[in-house]
């Protein structure tokens, strides 16, 4: 039997067995898992059944097709930033007890490495990690914390080693985000909603049994995690005309579309512009997702994410010109909520022009983008690091 023909025998037994429109979310991704199904590319019994990620693209495309219910909206850091390193980086007993209720949404995951000193340098983080018996001790802030609101634990490093190197005192762990000590604060945004979150950890405690691959490892796990951010914000390919260019598109077929002045004509420019940018970024993507293996992404995350952002922000502007003074009625009362899912895509070109503006800094900055193409693909010197040999504790603070 051919692995396409295992594929879709193992797509057309889920189906089978669990109607999408009959059975609950949870039971269905559960048997999904079970399958084999969550994650193609990930090691049998994984979540699994050792796939490529173009097998997994079959699945998802299959299981959408049918209605089937997406393990992404219910739990979008967890799919596609901890499971991956929990897998690469994890134990048996934590894959075994943290990888099925991530992928079934029952347990909400959030990334805490971000900090008001350490956003684009993560290495540079201060939060403290103190060795006390079987557990350790937390101490410090992280901030932009995305659904912490709503997580039951979160991915975090800390320094464990102040007197070391930044990038070698630091050590991962998974984190109970609703014990003792552990307090989360929503951040308000532009669009009025608090997606984000500080978080602060006094004394708060965890075992030992929950960190996340050696002690002084936290930068090679933590750069796993970052490199599957950047191919999870960036890396999705969408379907042709998909998305804001497809808004776009909608906006001038109904308001533009007739008229034939000048004003008009610069107007269907730019939106052929911006057609074929986003046309070209998605066949990129197609490509490079092809060219991706289980494991931890290559710099090609770094590219991708770096023109989802730039052209994200290009298209939701160029929408909101499309609809002219329309464009600046985007409701001025603002709620103030704290929303049960990710606002990363918004139907109102209005509120996604508002929202896309985080997307050149979050998953890391167009800049640290840039520099990681300059020396990893294109072999360009790298910027200066006086820093680099220096303990933590003796490199100058703000």
């Amino acid at each position: 039997m051919t692995s396409a023909a295992m594929i879709d025998d193992r797509i057309n037994q889920l189906l089978s067995e669990f109607p999408p429109d009959r059975t609950d979310p949870v039971d269905f991704l559960g048997a999904q898992f079970d399958l084999g199904l969550a994650w193609a590319h990930f090691p049998d019994g994984e979540g699994g059944f050792g796939g490529t990620p173009a097998d997994q693209l079959h699945v998802l495309q299959r299981l959408a097709r049918a209605g089937a219910p997406s393990a992404v909206n219910r739990n979008v850091i967890g799919y596609g930033m901890v499971a991956p390193t929990l897998v690469v980086h994890g134990t048996e007993a934590q894959k075994r007890r943290y990888l099925r209720p991530l992928f079934t949404g029952e347990e909400v995951w959030c990334q805490l490495f971000s900090e008001p000193g350490a956003g684009s340098d993560v290495a540079a983080l201060a939060t403290r990690a103190e060795r006390d018996g079987d557990e350790w001790r937390l101490n410090g802030q992280k901030v932009w914390t995305t659904l912490a609101h709503l997580s039951s634990f979160g991915l975090m490093v800390a320094r464990t080693d102040p007197d070391v190197a930044k990038h070698r005192g630091m050590t991962a762990f998974l984190v109970d985000m609703r014990a003792p000590g552990v307090d989360v604060r929503p951040l308000y945004q532009l669009t009025g909603e608090a997606e984000f979150n500080e978080c602060f950890f006094n004394d708060a405690r965890v075992n030992d049994d929950q960190r996340l691959g050696d002690v002084g490892d936290g930068w090679r796990v933590s750069l796993t995690t970052l490199m599957n951010e950047r191919v999870s914000i960036g890396g999705t390919v969408p379907s042709r005309g998909s998305g804001l260019i497809g808004e776009a598109v909608s906006i001038w077929s109904d308001r533009w579309a007739t008229r034939a002045d000048r004003h008009a004509q610069a107007m269907r420019s730019e939106l052929l512009a911006a057609w074929v940018r986003n046309e070209v970024a998605r066949l990129a993507n197609w490509r490079a997702s092809d060219l991706r293996r289980a494991g931890t992404p290559g710099p090609e995350g770094s590219a991708a994410k770096l023109v989802f952002a730039e052209e994200n922000q290009r298209t939701s502007e160029l929408c909101v010109d499309l609809l002219g003074a329309d464009g600046m009625l985007y409701g001025s009362n603002f709620p103030q909520i704290r929303p049960t899912e990710s606002a990363f895509n918004s139907a109102d070109p209005r509120k996604a022009f508002l929202r896309m503006r985080a997307n050149s800094i979050e998953g890391g900055t167009s800049e640290v983008m840039r520099n990681i193409i300059g020396e990893r693909v294109l072999g360009l010197p790298g910027e200066p690091r006086v820093d680099k040999d220096v303990a933590w504790k003796d490199v100058p603070r703000s």
